[in-house]
């Protein structure tokens, strides 16, 4: 078994394998490049689900069964 490559969200910095506390590591992911960009990729998927939700309240054709929105 390969090992995987984790964000440590505490150091910044790649491991390859798991050695820091699971409450500090983003991942597993493949490569180490994929693990390097953990935090950039997380940032854009907030983003755009902050975009679709603000889609969403502009409409006004929110779904239902979601909540009130504030």
């Amino acid at each position: 078994m390969t090992s995987k490559y984790w964000f440590n969200t505490k150091t910044g910095q790649v491991e390859h394998g798991r050695r820091s506390l699971w409450t500090h590591l983003m991942g597993p992911y493949d490569t180490e490049e994929e693990a390097a960009r953990a935090l950039e990729r997380a940032r854009n998927r907030t983003e755009s689900w902050d975009e679709d939700d603000a889609m969403w309240r502009d409409s006004g054709d929110r779904p239902e069964g979601n909540g009130p929105v504030s």
